[in-house]
């Protein structure tokens, strides 16, 4: 009974990971609406481009805001308010997951996607499970094995292979679009584990709200003030497409992969989510013609099997079970 309550609880954990990921994907397809300019969009396409030179960082920041009241109106109906609190010691660390796994994540993907295109963008984001694997290694002292330097030296050939490097096919993206890429892939890789270290101290809820919270300040200290947000929206497509990427691409992914890292290990749930690319990928090709050629396909390939191949390793304790640790947080986590 234990053994088939556990087996359940992992399946529930696979299941929330694999909606995150085509929740991530419809974001991204928004996203990339948003950035084209009316000129640059592709017979065929369902609804034609704004045209208002939406700038990543302002989306971001719009996307924060608006999640942030979402989660926090979503809590107070449901009278579930308690879940907001929490101690003062536990806010050093929740805020630095809302700017560094949360805002920067945002950014650094919007950015990547403005440049590039969704399929590259996503692809260099998902190199963010070698980064959790070389993390592992190199710090929490998990066992070095062949797979893992296979892997990168794989995902390296793949990500060469897709953005155009090698055999000469395909539209070769720009330097920054791929830097802005790995950038996410690195800061999703720091959201991914600050979840895992997080799973046993914080509700999922309680990490969404204050991140979020965390996230909306800090973007209006960049900007600073709502004054640029308030003109996004003022667009009522902007304001519907804005609103449907809050909810779709953000409280309901985050809030899910976050509550699957309480049932799985961060490494698997990494690599679950490698499917995204596979998803937005096919969506981009049929909605706004983002034709890829075989060689870019087989680079994409190629930085899945990487990711795949990266968990062939022997198993050790470093895993960080979250059962054993003393919680922080003023919730118990779930059952």
């Amino acid at each position: 009974m234990r053994q088939a309550l556990t087996g359940g609880r992992r399946a529930e954990g696979y299941a929330l990971v694999l909606m995150s990921a085509a929740c991530w994907a419809c974001g991204g397809l928004i996203a990339k609406w948003l950035f084209t300019a009316p000129g640059a969009a592709a017979a065929g396409w369902p609804f034609p481009p704004l045209g208002l030179e939406v700038d990543p960082l302002v989306l971001s920041a719009a996307r924060a805001i608006i999640s942030t009241v979402i989660v926090i109106g979503f809590l107070v109906i449901t009278r579930r308010h308690q879940l907001l609190r929490t101690e003062i010691r536990n806010l050093p660390f929740l805020v630095a997951f809302g700017v560094l796994g949360l805002a920067a994540v945002h950014f650094a993907y919007f950015k990547a996607i403005s440049l590039t295109g969704v399929a590259t963008a996503i692809l260099l984001e998902y190199l963010a499970p070698v980064v959790v694997l070389v993390f592992s290694v190199a710090i929490l002292k998990e066992r070095l094995t062949w797979a893992l330097p296979a892997a990168v030296a794989t995902s390296v050939a793949g990500c060469a292979l897709m953005v155009g490097v090698l055999g000469g096919q395909g539209p070769v993206v720009s330097r920054e679009g791929v830097l802005w890429g790995l950038v996410a892939a690195v800061f999703f890789a720091g959201y991914a584990l600050m979840g895992r270290y997080a799973a046993g101290r914080f509700e999922p809820w309680t990490m969404l709200a204050y991140g979020l919270g965390a996230a909306s300040g800090f973007w209006m200290l960049v900007l600073p003030g709502p004054g640029k947000v308030i003109a996004l929206l003022a667009d009522w497509r902007a304001a519907i497409a804005v609103l449907v990427l809050s909810v779709v691409s953000t409280v309901i992914p985050f809030g899910a992969f976050l509550r699957a890292l309480h049932l799985i290990e961060a490494t698997q749930a990494s690599i679950t989510s490698a499917i995204e690319p596979v998803i937005a990928g096919l969506a981009a090709w049929f909605v706004f013609g983002e034709h890829l050629s075989g060689l870019q396909l087989l680079g994409g390939a190629l930085v899945i099997g990487a990711v795949v191949l990266s968990q062939v390793r022997t198993r050790v304790p470093a895993e960080m079970p979250v059962v054993a640790r003393e919680p922080l947080g003023d919730v118990p986590p779930e059952a």
